[in-house]
């Protein structure tokens, strides 16, 4: 996301009130669009893990956590994703041999990773091939608000810190549809902490959903290596939804920051970015460090962009949840209803 956008959106201001109209003609559009009945379901169930604002809340790590718990149970979890940012349609499973961010966009390499991932625009047509390739549950990131499948949960993730921002429809703001249209499809609420403290808009978020009856599942995200980057100068950067998010966790690991370069949210790097970035590390005598969703676009086979690939730490996060054991019994409720409906 564009700091700039991101810097008027986090509060009301002049610009954001102007764009007002603009919000709820786009608010009246996308509202209707997530009232329309689904036009399949698959025979497995489908959790959908979205958010109501554009940018970077902790969609992928928290699919990473729901992989992890899955299989900690016993089965087979695949993830089904747009593939924003890639080339490919689909529906194709991503081949970490063959297949770079250019083609299937940074996320879907990232749950590659850990799941047999699908990169599908069409969910519907992504779901059914999990389906077929034998999952026995699919992940749906970030399709909540797409009407196309039928999901049977559907877990938000809100950013504590940027919470709803002002809390109206772009352009005037970060929502993607009116809350109140959102809120009503959304079956719990995932608050992922980044140590940057917390926005007024998520604590009225929190009291919505409790009056609701939401349940509401706190998280934090954890490094999984800290001492890759304690105690060092490094030079840090990040074309991620919220860069001040890995700031953050670099802070909290103990590296001293000397330079820190945000780009935006899926940034494709150029040659001559990579050349800076080895510039000012050389210059400060510091280490490069950048996140794992960053590393996955740096792909050239040579030139600066390769050696950039080669010399940056990567520090990886994990998604870990306060109260796992209430979530995953919240899953599991949903998967013994499923068994009772009629086919």
């Amino acid at each position: 996301m564009n700091r700039w956008v991101a810097r008027i959106w986090a509060e009301d201001c002049g610009a954001t009130r102007i764009l007002s109209p603009f919000g709820c003609l786009y608010g009246l559009v996308t509202g209707a669009r997530m009232r329309r009945a689904p036009i399949g379901r698959v025979a497995i169930p489908v959790i959908a893990v979205g958010n109501f604002t554009v940018g970077g809340a902790g969609k992928t790590p928290t699919v990473g956590a729901l992989v992890r718990m899955a299989r900690a149970g016993g089965l087979t979890p695949m993830v089904v994703t747009r593939g924003y940012g890639g080339r490919l349609e689909g529906p194709v499973v991503v081949d970490l041999a063959h297949h770079g961010a250019r083609d299937v966009g940074d996320e879907a390499l990232l749950h590659a990773r850990l799941a047999t991932t699908i990169v599908s625009r069409d969910r519907l047509a992504g779901a059914r091939l999990a389906e077929r390739l034998g999952a026995h549950l699919v992940l749906l990131d970030d399709g909540f608000q797409n009407p196309r499948l039928a999901k049977d949960l559907s877990l938000v993730v809100v950013d504590r810190a940027s919470g709803l921002g002002n809390g109206r429809v772009m352009p005037a703001g970060p929502l993607r549809a009116p809350l109140a249209i959102q809120i009503e499809r959304a079956d719990a609420l995932v608050i992922v902490d980044s140590g940057e403290g917390t926005h007024p808009s998520t604590l009225a978020l929190i009291e919505t959903a409790t009056a609701r009856g939401l349940p509401v599942f706190d998280a934090h995200l954890a490094p999984l290596d800290p001492e890759l980057v304690a105690g060092r100068r490094v030079v840090a950067f990040a074309g991620i939804g919220r860069p001040g998010k890995f700031a953050a966790t670099l802070a909290a690991c103990g590296a001293q920051v000397v330079d820190f370069v945000a780009f935006a949210d899926h940034h494709p790097y150029t040659a001559g970015e990579a050349a800076d970035l080895l510039k000012r590390a050389a210059a400060a005598d510091a280490d490069l460090v950048t996140t794992a969703k960053d590393a996955a676009r740096l792909d050239a086979p040579d030139g600066p962009i390769a050696r950039l690939a080669r010399g940056a730490r990567v520090l990886d996060v994990a998604l870990v949840f306060d109260d796992g054991e209430g979530l995953v019994r919240l899953i599991g409720a949903t998967m013994a209803g499923l068994d009772r409906r009629p086919a």
